[in-house]
């Protein structure tokens, strides 16, 4: 009886190893598949050479802190050149800056704040204080802001995953690439990017996640 019960015992432990590797790939097979998702969708919508970029009447900056722990956040400043670099270029009319408000930092003034300082008139500016997600950002453009097209205004890694929730909701958008950060200073960004994209391909496709508005509207047709 013993011998049995050991061999009982040894099935059970293997079954539940394979349920546990089946589970691990399939996984693996979602997050893979959430990633290159986004890279499919935003296929020929992502220049880096502004020359190349249409003319689009608004663009999107996406919003960060100006600084982390102290220091210069590079992911902001390549943002503020990016778009100095499209408004230049005369590629867009008018500029949203989205992102955070909090107590502690206000991420649209201080971007908005900086895009001054390069000479971008203020009026030109519009400020979403709604931007909490990129999903937030990208939605809001339109709804609020009444702005479709869009040109996308951000590191690749946001650019291809915001041109995959404007299309999943009904948004024509191009992307303007900023400089990236070194690996370095932006491991732990890459890192949480792969997240990022695995929330978006759920956010679009079984969530049905729910939005963050302002009130109001702004138009910026005009």
């Amino acid at each position: 009886m013993k011998p049995r019960a050991k061999s009982g015992w040894r099935c059970w432990l293997r079954r539940l190893g394979l349920a546990f590797m089946a589970l691990l790939l399939a996984f693996a097979a979602v997050v893979a598949y959430a990633n290159v998702t986004a890279i499919w969708a935003s296929r020929g919508r992502i220049f880096t050479d502004v020359e190349q970029v249409p003319k689009i009447k608004v663009g999107l900056v996406f919003g960060t802190t100006s600084r982390v722990a102290g220091r210069e956040n590079l992911y902001f400043r390549y943002r503020i050149e990016a778009a100095t670099q499209v408004w230049n270029a005369g590629k867009v009319e008018k500029l949203i800056v989205s992102g955070e408000r909090s107590g502690y930092y206000n991420e649209p003034n201080k971007m908005r704040q900086a895009l001054i300082e390069r000479g971008i008139p203020a009026d030109r500016i519009e400020r979403d204080f709604a931007g909490w997600r990129t999903l937030d950002s990208v939605v809001n453009a339109k709804d609020i802001f009444g702005a479709d097209p869009i040109l996308c205004i951000s590191q690749r890694f946001q650019n291809e995953r915001a041109i995959y929730l404007a299309q999943a909701h009904g948004i024509t958008a191009y992307g303007f690439d900023a400089r990236d950060v070194e690996i370095h200073d932006g491991f732990k960004t890459k890192l949480r990017e792969v997240g990022a994209r695995v929330k978006m391909w759920l956010d679009v496709n079984f969530l049905n996640t729910r939005l963050r508005h302002l009130d109001g509207k702004v138009d910026m047709t005009e």
